[in-house]
């Protein structure tokens, strides 16, 4: 729901333990930095849908608006399965490969990025040599978010399959370029805080802070 992605946003842009802010046990602190970051989050332009079921034709209504009330530089689908196509499908791999081409062209008729999430196939759980980093193969119910993707990107976490793991590997997350149109292919490191439901640069988390 919308409240809950604000709550996570909260907790992220604030670096606040988000079941402290379930349970309410909160410092003097907390409070503090949930309180700078809800200001700074009530200035920026982001919209939150939350319609259930949306087809592609009230989405693109909806971006449409947007964009002319109130400019609009990046869409957000989260995520794609949870949309519905224009009418019935013989199939609902058809019905997903409509769905991908539909926020292709809508990407392009508004000039703006669109960021569809995606679920994965549960393949990629029973894969020999117990690698378990997704691949192109492994998109849900259909090839055609392969083909119309300009770039793809897989997020993994060996931590959620191996349970004894180094310290310093235990918040390692990999972001797996799977595809890029128009440049190289590969994986960055970066560090997973679940507490805050926040990514952040391996480099950062070791940085020291500068002396005044």
């Amino acid at each position: 729901s919308a409240h809950q992605i604000v709550q996570r946003m909260l907790c992220s842009e604030a670096k606040v333990d988000s079941q402290a802010v379930r349970t309410g046990y909160l410092s003097s602190s907390d409070w503090h930095r949930l309180t700078a970051a809800a200001g700074r989050l009530s200035e920026a332009n982001i919209f939150i849908d939350d319609s259930p079921g949306l087809t592609v034709l009230e989405a693109r209504a909806k971006a449409r608006r947007m964009k002319a009330e109130h400019g609009l530089d990046l869409l957000v689908i989260d995520y794609l399965q949870l949309m519905r196509g224009r009418a019935a499908m013989e199939s609902r791999q058809q019905e997903i490969s409509e769905i991908s081409r539909s926020l292709k062209a809508l990407a392009k008729e508004l000039s703006v990025p669109v960021v569809a999430l995606s679920q994965l196939s549960r393949a990629v759980e029973s894969r020999a040599m117990r690698d378990f980093r997704p691949q192109l193969s492994d998109l849900r119910e259909s090839g055609a978010l392969e083909q119309d993707a300009d770039v793809i990107l897989f997020l993994y976490r060996q931590s959620q399959y191996k349970e004894e793991l180094p310290p310093e590997e235990a918040n390692i997350a990999e972001v797996i370029i799977g595809k890029q149109r128009n440049g190289p292919v590969g994986t960055v490191r970066v560090v997973f805080l679940p507490q805050y439901a926040r990514f952040e640069n391996v480099a950062d988390l070791h940085r020291q802070p500068q002396p005044f």
